[in-house]
Parts: structure tokens; sequence; C-alpha cells
């Protein structure tokens, strides 16, 4: 998969989880496109360590299962990382 390839699938991906995850997450579509990307890796990853199951091509089903996944996991870590760092107006 080439590198728009990835960035589709990461803004997607992202967006996907983001809609999945309950409350208010920060961040435009340039973080959402990390954190598919990271995600996607992320998932891939552990998919292939767990259930020796790999990231495929674009148009495969495990690949945007696996990705969406990883970028929940992602989603919910960087929730925690920045969940102090919001000001309140």
């Amino acid at each position: 998969m080439g590198i728009l390839g990835w960035i589709v699938l990461g803004l997607i991906a992202g967006a996907i989880a983001k809609l999945i995850l309950p409350g208010r997450q920060g961040g435009g579509w340039i973080i959402t496109i990390i954190l598919g990307i990271v995600g996607a890796i992320l998932g891939g990853f552990l998919g292939n360590l767990l259930f020796n199951i790999e990231l495929g091509t674009f148009f495969d089903l495990r690949t945007w299962i696996l990705a969406i996944v990883g970028a929940i996991i992602v989603l919910l870590i960087y929730g925690l990382v920045t969940r102090g760092s919001r000001t309140r107006v």
C-alpha cells in the first residue's frame, strides 16, 4: 500500500474510531490522520502478534478492522494523555 493509501486509510479509520468512542476528542483532520495511521500500524502489529493476522491490501476487510481497532486503542491513549492539558473557559 502506498503513502496515499496509508493517508486515506488513516483518515477514515481515525474518523470511524472517533465516531465509535463517546465523548469529545480534540484535534482536527491532521490529528485524525496521524491517529489512524498509527492505529493501523498498531492494529497490524497486534493482529500479527496475537492472532497471526497481517494487514492486507487497501480493500481487504481485515486491514480495515485492524486499522479501526488500532485507531480506537490509540485514541483512548491519546485521550488519557491529553485529558489534563485542556483548559476550561
